[in-house]
C-alpha cells in the first residue's frame, strides 16, 4: 500500500509538473492564446447578427439565445486543434522523446497536457459567457442547472482533448493540423448549432441529431431553458443522457489509447 502511494504521489507531481510547463507556454506567447479566445467571438458576432436574422426557429424564440448553447459547445470541440497542435509539435521537436528519457511517470505527460488544457478551456469558456451576455444570452432555470450545463459542456472539452493527445501522438506533424480541420468543422456545422435539425432534409437530421456535440448543445438549452425545439426523437428526448454518455465513452476508448501510443513510442 505504502508502495503504491508513492507511486501516485510521484504521479501526481509529474503531472503537475508538466502542467505547469504547458501554462507557462502559454503565458509566454499571449498573441496567441488571444487570437484563439476572440475567434468563437467573431463566429457569435456573425452568425447572431449577420446571418440570425435570417432563421426563425420552430416555435419561435430569440435565436441568439438558440445560438450560444451551440458556441459554447463548440468553443470545447475546436480544443482538439490546440491540443492536437501542442501535442504533434512536442512529438516532432523531440521534446516527448526527452521527456521518456527522463525517470518519471509514463502517464504524466498526456495527464499533464489534459490538464493544463482543461485550464485553458475555462478560460475560453468563461470569455464566451461574457460574449454571450453582451449579445443578449441569458440563463433562466436557476444557478443549479446552469452549473450542471457549464459541468457538461467541460466533460465533453475534457473526452475531446483525449481524442487530440493521441491524434497528434499518433501523427506526429503539427503539419497534418489543417487534416484535423476538415475533420472537426463538419462535426461542428452537421449539428444543431446553428439551426434546428428539423430544417434539415430528413437524413441529414438523423445525423445531425446523433452527432454527440449535438447532444451536448441539446442538453444545455434545457438546463439553461433558452430557445430550442424540443423533437420527437431518441436523441432529443434523452439530450442530457447522451450528453454524459457520448464523451464519457471517448475517454474510456481514447484516454488508455492516448497512455498506451504515448509508452509505446519508438518501440
Amino acid at each position: 500500500m505504502t508502495a503504491m502511494l508513492g507511486r501516485l504521489g510521484w504521479a501526481v507531481a509529474d503531472t503537475w509538473t508538466i502542467t505547469r510547463r504547458d501554462l507557462t507556454h502559454w503565458v509566454n506567447q499571449p498573441a496567441q492564446i488571444v487570437i484563439g479566445l476572440l475567434f468563437p467571438v467573431m463566429i457569435v458576432l456573425m452568425f447572431g447578427y449577420l446571418f440570425g436574422g435570417a432563421v426563425t426557429l420552430p416555435g419561435g424564440g430569440d435565436y441568439r439565445e438558440f445560438l450560444m448553447p451551440g458556441m459554447f459547445a463548440m468553443t470545447m470541440l475546436f480544443g482538439i486543434e490546440t491540443t492536437f497542435a501542442a501535442v504533434a509539435g512536442d512529438a516532432a521537436k523531440g521534446v516527448t522523446d526527452r521527456f521518456r528519457s527522463m525517470p518519471m511517470s509514463g502517464s504524466a505527460v498526456v495527464a499533464g497536457r489534459s490538464v493544463a488544457d482543461l485550464l485553458n478551456s475555462v478560460l475560453g469558456l468563461a470569455v464566451m459567457v461574457v460574449c454571450g451576455l453582451a449579445v443578449g444570452w441569458r440563463f433562466h432555470e436557476g444557478a443549479g442547472r446552469a452549473a450542471a450545463a457549464f459541468a457538461l459542456l467541460l466533460l465533453l472539452r475534457f473526452a475531446m482533448l483525449w481524442v487530440g493527445i493521441w491524434l497528434g501522438l499518433v501523427v506526429g506533424r503539427p503539419e497534418m493540423l489543417a487534416a484535423i480541420q476538415i475533420l472537426v468543422w463538419p462535426l461542428a456545422f452537421v449539428s444543431n448549432t446553428f439551426v434546428p435539425p428539423e430544417t434539415m432534409p430528413a437524413w441529414l437530421a438523423a445525423v445531425a441529431q446523433w452527432n454527440p456535440l449535438s447532444a451536448t448543445v441539446a442538453a444545455i438549452r434545457e438546463l439553461f431553458g433558452n430557445p430550442g425545439p424540443a423533437g420527437a426523437s431518441f436523441a432529443a428526448e434523452h439530450a442530457v443522457a447522451l450528453a454524459l454518455a457520448w464523451p464519457l465513452a471517448l475517454i474510456a476508448v481514447f484516454a488508455p489509447l492516448a497512455t498506451r501510443r504515448y509508452r509505446d513510442l519508438n518501440r
